[in-house]
């Protein structure tokens, strides 16, 4: 590491940066997934410190980036059922469906019972004053938001609050990684992985990164000085032809993780199949509630199913999450997609690559 003096201070972060620049290297991509690393990463202007041949992209760590038209199509279906009130978090109620014209924000325009807000308890609450409606609460994220779920189904079991469901569409990262790495053509050498999800989870989730593909993989924080560490510590691993999982986020980040959270998701989720944009159908990447909270299942409750959506023509949304093309390879990038009209959950998501490249013209 070239630098003695902690990476927060000037002098730290000046040579880490120095020493990025500076290093010599072939041809490599590496890629990270955690939605706000997009943004911290965009905003730091960290790509322009890359050497030549380096490419940092953008994977699967967007949530409502990869949740997919088909999906968002069956929860503007449920949104208009009458007695339903639907609940979700901000960015998912801008997302296009399979129209690019049509969206939750939409549909409650045209009268549908949709509200956002900043938690699933925000939802319960809300259940508990409106006894004459049925509450579902739309739950994306990853293994991140995942206890906060778990914890509101268990506290409206605890309250017996019969009007309230949950639709889990949380995912888990692994799965996702694994099937991002045996695609045709993947070239990733090497990842910053998601210090909000390993805080869950322990770093030692990702050890199959190296043991089992060969790939350095370092857990990283979202301060510029964090990122310019962990990119520093990934490039050297290149660099010396090695490959370890370093876990660079230790203030934040144990081994193991943390058990309490993990043993909430154990009492009341368990992984099943799920559908990701851009990467298809994976074997166990989602969660879905165990049978004992059957009750407040709104899959159950209500027979929903993703529907058979169909990406936005042109939107290359899918490819981007899967590290294929950057956002402003998309031929609709800064002409028909842009934020104020977003034609892809990329552009819409606050934690979107094409968001995050357009706010902060990070177009290298």
């Amino acid at each position: 590491m070239p630098w003695g003096a902690d990476f927060r201070r000037p002098a730290g972060a000046a040579a880490l940066a120095r020493g990025i620049r500076e290093m010599k290297l072939p041809p490599v991509k590496l890629m990270e997934v955690c939605g706000t690393h997009t943004m911290a990463i965009a905003k730091s202007g960290l790509r322009s410190l890359l050497p030549p041949g380096v490419e940092l992209l953008s994977g699967p760590g967007c949530p409502v980036c990869v949740t997919p038209s088909g999906v968002i199509d069956a929860l503007m279906e449920l949104s208009g059922r009458p007695g339903v009130t639907l609940c979700t978090y901000g960015d998912l109620l801008r997302v296009p469906g399979s129209d690019p014209s049509d969206s939750l924000n939409r549909r409650k325009a045209l009268g549908a019972d949709v509200r956002w807000v900043y938690s699933p308890m925000d939802a319960l609450e809300f259940a508990a004053q409106h006894p004459e409606r049925q509450v579902v609460f739309a739950g994306v994220g990853f293994e991140t938001t995942a206890p906060g779920t778990a914890l509101t189904v268990l506290e409206a079991q605890r309250r017996g609050t019969e009007n309230f469901s949950m639709l889990c569409l949380l995912k888990r990262t692994e799965p996702a990684l694994r099937a991002l790495l045996a695609r045709e053509g993947c070239a990733v050498g090497g990842f910053l992985c998601p210090g909000h999800v390993a805080a869950i989870t322990g770093s030692e989730a990702f050890r199959f990164l190296p043991e089992e593909y060969g790939l350095g993989a370092v857990v990283a924080g979202f301060e510029t000085g964090d990122l310019l560490s962990a990119v520093y510590t990934l490039l050297d691993m290149v660099r010396r032809g090695e490959s370890a999982l370093i876990n660079e986020y230790t203030r934040t980040v144990s081994p193991q993780g943390n058990p309490a959270a993990q043993a909430v998701m154990e009492q009341v989720l368990q992984p099943c199949g799920d559908v990701w944009r851009g990467l298809g159908e994976i074997p166990e990447s989602g969660f879905a509630l165990r049978e004992e909270f059957a009750p407040f299942d709104a899959s159950k409750r209500f027979g929903f199913a993703p529907l058979t959506g169909q990406e936005p023509k042109g939107c290359r949304c899918g490819e981007i999450i899967c590290g294929e093309c950057r956002a402003q390879d998309c031929p609709l990038f800064g002409t028909r997609c842009r934020p104020e009209h977003p034609v892809g959950p990329c552009m819409v998501s606050s934690e979107g690559a094409c968001a995050a490249a357009w706010r902060y013209q990070d177009l290298l």
